[in-house]
């Protein structure tokens, strides 16, 4: 089951945030070999879709996934909430990790 946790992303700035992926024993999990894509969406059920920038940073074995939005690409986002999550692949095997909502609060200084 992925772990919930809810993000916060100010309309018109760059986001950048860090997610630890964990074993049962909650000991970081070795991502070698592993892809990362994460997406938001309005509803789970929209066509649209806006994609992180997804990296997993070196050493691969601490387990960590960065996500980024540019500046640009959280202008283009309507304020109010959206639904996120996190899968990471191996091989054919897909395992969605992390999941929440996204509230994006609205861009005052354009």
């Amino acid at each position: 089951m992925a772990a919930i946790a809810n993000l916060y992303v100010d309309q018109g700035t760059t986001f950048s945030t860090s997610v630890l992926v964990t074993n049962d024993d909650d000991s970081a999990l070795d991502l070698t070999g592993y892809t990362a894509a994460a997406q938001l969406r309005k509803s789970f059920s929209s066509s649209t879709s806006v994609d992180f920038t997804v990296t997993i940073p070196t050493p691969v074995t601490a387990g960590q996934i960065n996500l980024q939005l540019s500046a640009t690409e959280t202008a283009s986002l309507e304020e109010g909430r959206y639904v996120y999550d996190v899968e990471i692949t191996s091989g054919v095997i897909v395992t969605r990790v992390i999941e929440g909502l996204v509230t994006v609060s609205p861009q005052v200084t354009k």
